[in-house]
């Protein structure tokens, strides 16, 4: 029995996505379980799984990779050793490659049966799913390889070892990735050069589109007007000239949340509060746990240890404002049809700039972990998101997010509510200042002060309850031992 391979829905709002990449080949055999091809959603890459196992057929007319197309288009089929598709007209037979994610399955899309080849024998060696991923990483052929798995698969281990004594670099065709080299040849970016100055490095979508902007940059600087001539004659009036420029297109992710931000604006009744709190006890325990961490990686080569990464500014401000938030629950909530629902859990999104735009990866049950838990996982949630490695549900299900410029020298801002969500926390940046610590005594002292800014949707909460929010906020801030020992 045959299967069909279509293009998945990724989140409710999902209509398109693009497909990213095949990360089996055609007429390889496939597991299940195993992983199969990607899909770019609004803005995540999410690697999608085969759901039966079977022989991969592709389609010579199948959408290509970096083709954007609505969700349940038929993309290719699983048959089994000998099978053949079953003949009957459909929309890819006239050369209509698209199809609607609402068409019932009776009308599902088949190929002619001259339309295939069966490999007279299965002799491609097998990979696990987690190998795989690691060779695409490393830029490893994995093709060649001796599994030392059982049945003789290949494991993260085989691929990991060829790497190690691999004494040559890989050519830059084999380090492109098919939408890599796509959008390159789009966006006019050599993908030679670029591989050139990347060694040993697999060149994806991101990086194409950081070199095509700073290709853009050096070609706005060569086309820039000279600086007009000195004269002592009077000049003559002249026409306004037309600045140098260059048109780009708009990519989903840009287009996603270009379209989110205009629906907060014009759904939500914004308010921005602003408060100013003595950070310094919170920065001496951001130096403690930094020092211990410091400590921990030196015994890391001990056995038995691991080195922990030491909590950020916005793990600290995670635990604490979802501390916040179980004794203020009408700033941790949203709407739901005609109700209001508050949340039981802190579920605390982060902003995180990466080179295809803003992403907000949240972490979940933030009240119940510890410290050194939300500090991996954030780590590895950012990381995700910069290599365009992160999952859709790892962005959804958000109940509140902190938006940190601290680092961009940044002292307060306003904001913007990632819907459905009540409430935005902005975090500026942390700088001594001379303050007034004891009034009475007129005694003046260098203390570490930041800018706080909630924005909170006064159709939700009033101005009173999110003040009383924020003055928490603060409270844990300057107290970190309130928070601490809850």
């Amino acid at each position: 029995m045959s299967f069909e391979v279509v293009l998945p829905r990724l989140g409710w709002n999902m209509e398109t996505g693009r497909l990213g990449e095949w990360l089996k080949r055609d007429g390889e055999r496939v597991e299940a379980g195993e992983l199969l091809f990607t899909v770019e959603g609004d803005k995540a890459t999410q690697e999608i799984e085969a759901l039966e196992s079977g022989i991969l057929r592709i389609p010579s007319d199948s959408p290509p990779p970096g083709k954007e197309v609505p969700v349940g288009t038929l993309l290719a089929y699983l048959l089994a050793a000998g099978e053949e598709i079953e003949a009957r007209n459909s929309k890819l037979e006239t050369g209509v490659a698209e199809v609607s994610a609402s068409m019932p399955a009776s009308q599902a899309v088949q190929f002619p049966a001259s339309s295939f080849q069966l490999p007279a024998s299965d002799t491609e060696p097998t990979i696990s799913p987690r190998a795989r991923h690691v060779a695409g990483e490393l830029g490893v052929d994995w093709t060649g390889l001796t599994g030392s798995g059982r049945t003789g698969r290949i494991v993260e281990r085989d691929v990991r070892q060829a790497a190690a004594t691999a004494t040559a670099t890989p050519p830059a065709a084999e380090r492109v990735s098919p939408l890599a080299r796509r959008l390159a040849s789009e966006l006019g970016v050599d993908v030679d050069t670029l591989a050139a100055r990347l060694p040993a490095k697999r060149i994806e979508r991101a990086d194409i589109e950081a070199e095509a902007d700073r290709l853009q940059v050096e070609r706005l600087k060569v086309s820039a007007p000279a600086a007009p001539p000195i004269t002592l004659a009077p000049a003559l009036p002249s026409a306004p000239s037309v600045p140098a420029g260059m048109a780009i297109p708009i990519t989903t992710m840009r287009r996603t949340i270009a379209d989110r931000m205009a629906a907060s604006t014009h759904t939500v009744a914004p308010v921005t509060l602003t408060t100013e709190a003595d950070a310094t006890e919170l920065v001496r325990l951001r130096k403690q746990l930094k020092d211990d961490a410091a400590v921990g990686a030196g015994l890391a080569s001990a056995p038995n240890v691991s080195a922990q990464p030491a909590p950020s500014y916005n793990d600290l401000l995670a635990k604490l404002a979802a501390q916040a938030l179980l004794e203020h629950p009408m700033v941790n909530a949203r709407f739901e049809g005609d109700n209001i629902l508050q949340w039981s859990t802190a579920n605390i999104g982060v902003a995180v700039d990466t080179d295809r735009g803003l992403l907000v990866p949240v972490l979940r049950d933030v009240q119940t972990k510890s410290l050194r838990q939300i500090a991996r996982e954030s780590a590895a949630l950012i990381e995700k998101a910069r290599t365009g490695r992160i999952s859709m549900d790892e962005l959804q299900g958000g109940t509140f997010t902190i938006t940190n410029l601290g680092m961009y020298e940044i002292d307060a801002f306003t904001p913007i509510i990632n819907l459905p969500e009540c409430a935005i926390l902005g975090v500026g940046r942390i700088v001594p200042k001379q303050v007034v610590v004891d009034a009475e005594a007129e005694r003046i002292a260098i203390r570490q002060m930041v800018f706080l800014s909630l924005t909170f949707d006064h159709r939700l909460v009033d101005g009173a309850p999110a003040a009383r929010f924020l003055q928490r906020v603060k409270q844990f801030i300057e107290k970190p031992y309130l928070w601490l020992v809850g």
